[in-house]
């Protein structure tokens, strides 16, 4: 096989995963401690380099499953970070995604592992490299993403009440939402199945259970539906 580019600079490519977590009204990323240098103990997010023969999508996909334990997650990318000086060890260009996971579906022995914490967004710590302007840019990315497409679902339980569906958005948007307006516009769009259990944690009189429908969306968007909040 003829040797193309032989001229030109090699250098490393890799994936740095901004990991979402819901739990107790407040937005989470997943961050872990490094166990290697350089800035071994800083805190990073979970992240790896691209193997031979891996595609962009597939090496963020291994690193999430390996990360989270769970296959499958919801991924959007967020964008390629490249200045020559961000990576203290060797020049690296690292392709940035955001993930979505329901933390009740988290192995929490991974945390372990990993040397991992689930840590607020509103409190980070300073992270090694670019990683902060990588989280900025994936609660950006988000919140686009939310407000045009019900991705916020892949943060909640497959059972929740309505005040647990607003609070998730206020965490994603970082600001108070209308009560009555939010309400109204989520259920005008039929794709929550209210079901007959309530949750009675909060209140006596209890809040009634609802879940998205994911099939009856995907029929409505066959038809030219367009989902807005």
């Amino acid at each position: 096989m003829a040797a193309y580019y032989q001229e030109e600079v090699k250098f490393y490519v890799s994936v740095d995963c901004i990991i979402f977590g819901f739990d107790k009204n407040e937005l989470y990323v997943l961050l872990y401690k490094r166990t290697f240098e350089p800035l071994k103990g800083h805190w990073s997010l979970m992240g790896g380099f691209i193997k031979s023969g891996e595609s962009v999508n597939d090496a963020a996909s291994r690193v999430l499953t390996e990360c989270t334990g769970i296959k499958d997650l919801f991924m959007e990318q967020v964008g390629a970070y490249g200045d020559v000086t961000r990576d203290i060890g060797e020049r690296v260009i690292s392709i940035a995604y955001f993930a979505l996971v329901n933390m009740n579906d988290f192995n929490t022995e991974l945390l372990k592992l990993h040397n991992a914490s689930w840590i607020k967004v509103n409190k980070l710590p300073p992270l090694i490299f670019d990683h902060n302007k990588m989280v900025i840019d994936a609660m950006a990315a988000l919140k686009r993403k939310a407000a045009i497409c019900p991705v916020g679902f892949n943060l909640l339980p497959e059972k929740f009440t309505l005040p647990q569906l607003q609070c998730l958005y206020e965490a994603i948007y970082q600001t108070r939402l209308d009560k009555r307006n939010f309400r109204k516009k989520l259920i005008s769009m039929d794709i929550l199945e209210k079901l007959d259990e309530k949750d009675k944690e909060g209140s006596r009189r209890g809040a009634f259970y609802y879940m998205f429908n994911e099939e009856k969306y995907s029929h409505l968007l066959d038809s030219g539906f367009y989902f807005s909040l």
